[in-house]
């Protein structure tokens, strides 16, 4: 397909309107919640607590964390930030205090010490005979504080997914308790991680976690503390809450979908599969809801800090990717996860427009006028989407969504990309290069 034909796509707005709760006062919010503790409230005065963080991009991640310092110090407390993302950043201290750093969370930010070393102790071994490993930073803090967002994970389904019980076994346990649940693939997981977190709650001074539930549009719509007590109990009640309100595509079928970037910060994954119904995972089948029959990917996101993981999941890329990924962070990354599939790298293509002109040139519908075309910032923010006319037939008897009547062509940057800040100016993208032009 000629690269004309790029030009003569029309796209038009689409926004999901799905009614949802939001918490609006985040400070506030964590600070009544940490009150409500038992085991934060029975801790003497001077208590060195370790923080645990992790490297998804949670919303609002800097609040949350500067705000749960500022309430332990004023309770009396001595609290430090300890990283909690298991083999991400290349498995390396340096790597895992950048990915904090690019999230606002640094020592001077914080006014804490934030601490990234990768040793752990074997603290167990769990049912199955697997060791269960942790975090030596916090096993000598007098108590244990995890932030975590709670939401379905891109690997497996379970009771415990993506949220607290994760962190504390996989995050805190870094790359070794990583590596030694993922070598069971899905069952290591799904069924591991909850007798793994048993011994954690038996051998450490873990005291309770933030639990966040953010709504369709990555704002948190629940933050609730879980005390210690109450963990393999509340997290599942949660994790519900968030596959409902979890955003998705509004579409059912697409002959192209083109993803502005991807990224750990949008997904461990770096896209989410659950969006995108690929799998893309050995042995398990591929969930083809909705049915896409070609992904194209354009850009890496500055906050992974060249982890390509799930790049494999897009059929077709750019250049631009393949010059930014860090080999070494996105092998440690897959080879840990033992998901090997997700770090193929596609076809890639020497820029935007060559990309998305072989994507319509591949995706089996020739017709310009039936090509069924979304185009998205990331998988993670999905409010506002830009899609053909053919499309939106599917939108037809969506009463949560809104279509624009004006369409337009893309955007192009002077140097021949997507201007993707005109098209999603209040995505992560659109506000970073409102940041770069205000500098």
């Amino acid at each position: 397909m000629s690269l004309e034909k790029v030009d003569q796509i029309q796209l038009y707005p689409v926004k999901q309107v799905r009614k949802q709760r939001l918490v609006t006062d985040i400070a506030g919010t964590v600070t009544q919640e940490l009150k409500k503790s038992k085991r934060l409230q029975a801790l003497p005065t001077g208590s060195r607590i370790a923080i645990a963080v992790g490297s998804r991009g949670i919303n609002h991640l800097s609040t949350y964390v500067l705000s749960t310092v500022t309430t332990l110090k004023r309770m009396g407390h001595q609290p430090f930030i300890v990283a909690a993302m298991g083999s991400h950043g290349g498995a390396t201290s340096e790597g895992q205090r950048e990915l904090l750093a690019h999230y606002g969370i640094h020592e001077n930010a914080m006014g804490v010490p934030v601490l990234s070393d990768m040793d752990v102790e074997q603290i167990g071994v769990n049912q199955s005979g697997i060791p269960v490993y942790w975090d030596r930073n916090a096993l000598a803090a007098d108590g244990v504080f995890t932030i975590s967002r709670i939401k379905p994970h891109t690997d497996f389904h379970g009771t415990y997914e993506s949220g607290i019980v994760k962190m504390l076994v996989i995050g805190l346990g870094k790359q070794p308790g990583a590596s030694v649940h993922h070598v069971y693939g899905v069952r290591g997981l799904r069924d591991f991680i909850p007798q793994s977190v048993e011994v954690v709650l038996q051998k450490t001074k873990f005291l309770a976690g933030l639990a966040i539930v953010e709504n369709a549009d990555d704002e948190p719509g629940c933050i609730e503390l879980i005390d210690r007590d109450d963990l393999l109990v509340k997290e599942p009640g949660l994790l519900s809450l968030a596959r409902a309100w979890m955003a998705q595509l509004p579409f059912q079928q697409l002959d192209l979908l083109i993803i502005g970037e991807c990224g750990k910060n949008y997904s461990g994954t770096g896209m989410d599969v659950n969006v995108l119904g690929r799998q893309m995972l050995e042995g398990v089948p591929d969930l083809l809801k909705p049915n896409i029959t070609r992904i194209c990917l354009l850009d890496l996101s500055e906050e992974t800090e060249g982890n390509a993981t799930g790049v494999g999941i897009a059929d077709l890329t750019t250049t631009r990717i393949v010059k930014k990924i860090d080999k070494h962070k996105s092998d440690m990354n897959c080879l840990t996860s033992c998901c090997l599939l997700r770090s193929k790298i596609p076809i890639d293509l020497p820029g935007d427009r060559e990309c998305i002109a072989q994507g319509m040139a591949t995706c089996w519908q020739p017709d310009l006028a039936k090509l069924k075309l979304a185009f998205i910032p990331n998988t993670l923010e999905l409010a506002h989407i830009w899609a053909t006319a053919a499309a939106l037939e599917q939108l037809k008897s969506n009463k949560e969504v809104e279509i624009g009547t004006t369409t337009r062509t893309l955007p192009w940057t002077a140097d021949g990309r997507v201007e993707q800040a005109i098209l999603f100016p209040n995505s992560t993208q659109g506000k970073r290069h409102q940041v770069l032009r205000a500098k």
